[in-house]
């Protein structure tokens, strides 16, 4: 299949900005500003077109865990959103550095996740000095320190000049004088003022030679695996849902005979289809009272965002419409979109069958999975009522009934 892994990883920036912006109180476009600056600093080491590709999505990936470390140390008792006190980047960075398994990544971007926190003194979580940690660690701790602490949304003259001095006083303290000296001849002022340009997105794109290729069936479950992992643990009631669904997916694919990249493509969908949700509060998403017609409208509008940001990714047209039509209902009466029967697929009826059906049959800390029969019956309802499609329906009886 072929997509463009830039245009996925930049929009997948924007859901993953999204929940830096939330729970670390960082300003909107974070990953990509840590991006562009890797970017420069990479473009004037010369590196290859390769490890730049890689470069950025190391960046703009570089605290892909967070949601996995917050949920982990909700269950120690800890509230890292509101007891920062007790944050562990140690413990985020490992996290993430696993997650990038999934990813095939040129040589020089091994522990880049893992040691972005380090300090050039070997202050940092593991204790590394600057000439045990990896280039692109550092590059992307410079990056990502310089854009938490100077909110390189805003630009200005004056901020420059002051950046330029902590950056100096911070030699071998934060940074290693390598990255120092990389940081002055790279960056100037002209390019703090693209970081606070409404044109970040595309000038970003436009720095890397377009990556559109084929991906293998093996890799598009990868970058399934990974963002179900990421979108799974905003919540606590809803870890392994998504990839709940992606498994579902796989196996009715199988039952209606689809080829391998179909399958594949599937899964991909059932994967990512709630991605929508990195944008939605988590104090709504968890909220244990009832929610206002307000709440509930914005938890209704995932399906929303995760069209917005699936449309946007080159070769994703087909799974942009599987995932995020997974409300909509054949008798117009689901969302975001109210489509009707008409407009909807077979694939886009079989993720809302399976996206209920799921979430039914799973357990959550405030309610018991219900039996397989007891689901069924729900959906046997829904259907009767025009919401489902009862074939799919009688189909994911034959296929489940006997388990």
């Amino acid at each position: 299949m072929k997509l463009s892994f830039n245009d996925m990883l930049y929009a997948f920036s924007y859901a993953l900005d999204c929940v830096e912006h939330e729970m670390l109180g960082v300003t909107t476009h974070h990953g990509k500003r840590v991006a562009y600056l890797c970017l420069l600093m990479g473009k004037h080491l010369e590196l290859s077109k390769e490890q730049l590709m890689d470069l950025a999505a190391c960046a703009v990936l570089h605290d892909n865990a967070l949601t996995e470390y917050i949920q982990a140390e909700y269950l120690k008792g800890v509230n890292i959103c509101e007891e920062k006190e007790f944050y562990n980047a140690g413990a985020h960075c490992a996290l993430g550095e696993e997650n990038m398994k999934y990813l095939s990544l040129c040589k020089e971007a091994k522990n880049a996740i893992l040691y972005h926190h380090e300090n050039a003194d070997g202050s940092g979580p593991f204790g590394k000095l600057s000439e045990e940690t990896p280039l692109f660690a550092q590059l992307i701790h410079m990056a990502d320190r310089i854009d938490v602490n100077w909110d390189l949304s805003f630009a200005s003259e004056g901020k420059y000049e002051k950046l330029l001095e902590f950056i100096a006083e911070n030699k071998n303290i934060m940074f290693s004088e390598q990255c120092v000296e990389i940081f002055k001849e790279a960056i100037s002022y002209d390019d703090m003022l693209v970081l606070s340009s409404e044109s970040l997105k595309e000038v970003l794109a436009a720095s890397i030679d377009n990556t559109e290729r084929n991906y293998s069936e093996k890799e598009l479950e990868n970058f399934g695996e990974l963002f179900a992992n990421i979108i799974d643990y905003k919540s606590k009631f809803t870890r392994n849902h998504s990839l709940g669904i992606a498994e579902k997916a796989v196996r009715m694919s199988k039952y209606y005979g689809y080829d391998t990249m179909e399958t594949a493509k599937m899964f991909l969908a059932g994967a990512v289809h709630d991605i929508g949700k990195l944008v939605v509060d988590k104090d709504i998403l968890e909220k244990p009272d009832r929610l206002t017609e307000q709440e509930y409208k914005h938890i209704q509008n995932h399906a929303y965002y995760t069209y917005e940001i699936l449309r946007k990714v080159r070769g994703l047209e087909d799974i942009t419409k599987w995932a995020s039509f997974h409300h909509e209902k054949l008798n117009g009466k689901g969302y975001p979109f109210g489509k009707t029967g008409d407009e909807l697929g077979f694939n886009e009826r079989l993720m809302a069958c399976l996206d209920i059906y799921q979430a039914l049959t799973e357990e959550r800390p405030y309610k018991k999975g219900l039996s397989h029969e007891k689901s069924i019956g729900i959906l046997r309802k829904l259907a009767a009522d025009g919401g489902l499609d009862r074939g799919i329906v009688e189909d994911l009886e034959k296929v489940y009934g006997n388990c």
